[in-house]
């Protein structure tokens, strides 16, 4: 059943920077909730707390196109080296002001001076696409597991902060979290062989990655995905306290994150079968075989197919003129037709919330809403690589997670607003809106979703 995984892993030092890269990506999932807690404990302030966590979240925003685009420019073992140096300070720094009451500013100054740290995911991505470059459904199904593991992190993360914090003393969860992150992400530097490489500095030079059209027309998908992120947080746990659960509102979202985690993992298992891996018949690669013997002599070589290109293995009609085959789907129509379903399924949660239904029918909806939100990643995550060169797919990467982390605070405000002003279960038209908003921008800007031309393309049309 895991075949598809079992072949991706293949690839020599892939399970070591997966594994590696897991431990960082899980002490970053608890940052958010360790500061919280933290500063909210120590100086007995919410508002205060919540304000040094939105101006990480934005410090990170910023910080993230401009270390993936140091990361192309100098290779991911120097920039995360030196990350976590740089990193290091600061966190210590939040620690020791927020336990001796240091000024207020002063927790400002190091939170926001902590967000330096490379996109984690985005680097072991960009790794997946070179291990992968000439396999597509490989790349597929690597961005499905890469989803996962996010999603995974996600619930984990959070719970294993609280239990920290709560157990043990305030600073627990970010003293545990740097100490995870620093060890994670050195690690992962450390595995040179998967690395790619750094392109010549002649190459590297140019436009940013942000000036392609598709690459913008996906950060506002992906800022509209953050929203629904951001108010469904805010808007789940508004609904458990006005029906007097708080406590559950975690378990609930932890199911938000499990149906996306479990549909990642299911979307790769499809794709996986449905690509490369199928073998053809006895009699279809003879006629393969006889087509491109008859190919070689016309003087056409076959090309490598690429996904969403029009290039395929060249077939020879009877009359000897080479034919195009049909292309599979693009990561463009993936994209609308994952944030279609994200769009349909978030009208679940909604009818719940209006309905006043308690929580085990919202807990079944937003699981499956949750499922939902998964393909619209896999796809777009999918879609940053086609539409970049390799030079710039760690800046690209960083730009796509930017407008998820901005989405994720604007929706985290709005749902605010709504739950504050609104019935219950109101503020379930936040996600649904938002998600609405990302349809609508997908399908007005899919022309621009289009992959780079293969290598080898125009010659052949000539």
């Amino acid at each position: 059943m895991f075949a598809s995984y079992r072949r991706l892993f293949a690839a020599p030092g892939a399970l070591a920077f997966t594994l590696t890269g897991l431990f960082a990506r899980l002490s970053f999932a608890m940052t958010g909730v360790s500061t919280v807690v933290l500063i909210a404990t120590r100086r007995d302030s919410y508002a205060l707390a919540g304000a040094v966590s939105a101006a990480g979240v934005v410090a990170v925003a910023v910080a993230l196109p401009i270390s993936g685009r140091l990361v192309d420019r100098y290779g991911q073992g120097r920039i995360s080296a030196w990350s976590v140096l740089l990193a290091v300070w600061p966190t210590a720094g939040l620690l020791l002001c927020a336990h001796f009451g240091a000024p207020a500013w002063t927790l400002f100054l190091c939170c926001t001076a902590s967000a330096v740290v490379p996109n984690l995911g985005g680097m072991a991505r960009a790794r997946w696409a070179h291990l992968y470059r000439d396999d597509p459904a490989a790349r597929h199904v690597a961005n499905s597991l890469e989803q996962a593991l996010d999603e995974l992190c996600f619930m984990g993360g959070p719970v294993l902060a609280m239990l920290l914090c709560t157990s043990l003393f305030p600073e627990a969860g970010l003293l545990a979290g740097v100490l995870l992150g620093s060890a994670g992400l050195l690690l992962f530097a450390a595995q040179r062989r998967t690395e790619p490489p750094v392109q010549p500095p002649a190459e590297t030079a140019g436009r940013g990655a942000l000036r392609d059209g598709g690459l913008r027309v996906l950060v506002l998908v992906f800022a509209a995905t953050g929203v629904v992120f951001g108010s469904m947080e805010v808007t789940t746990i508004a609904y458990a306290d006005a029906l007097g659960r708080q406590p559950l509102a975690g378990g609930l979202l932890a199911l938000v994150a499990a149906g996306s985690c479990a549909s990642g993992l299911v979307l790769g298992l499809y794709r996986g079968r449905a690509g490369a891996t199928r073998r053809p018949g006895p009699v279809r690669s003879i006629l393969s075989d006889q087509r491109a013997a008859l190919g070689a002599r016309l003087g056409v070589r076959p090309e490598r197919p690429r996904t969403g290109s029009y290039l395929a293995v060249p077939a020879v009609r009877p009359g000897g003129m080479p034919s195009v085959a049909r292309p599979a789907r693009s990561a463009g129509q993936g994209l609308v037709l994952g944030v279609t379903a994200m769009t349909v399924l978030l009208l679940l949660p909604l009818a719940a919330g209006l309905s006043g239904a308690g929580l085990a029918v919202l807990g079944l909806t937003l699981f499956v809403a949750g499922s939902g939100t998964a393909p619209t990643m896999v796809a777009g995550m999918t879609m940053v690589q086609e539409l970049l060169p390799a030079r710039q797919l760690n800046e690209g990467m960083g730009v796509a997670v930017a407008g998820i982390l901005v989405g994720i605070s604007t929706g985290a405000a709005l749902g605010g607003v709504v739950a504050q002003q609104a019935a219950p279960g109101t503020g379930f038209l936040v996600p649904a809106g938002a998600a609405g908003l990302a349809l609508l921008t997908a399908l007005a800007g899919r022309r621009r979703l289009r992959a780079r031309p293969a290598p080898g393309l125009s010659a052949l049309a000539a």
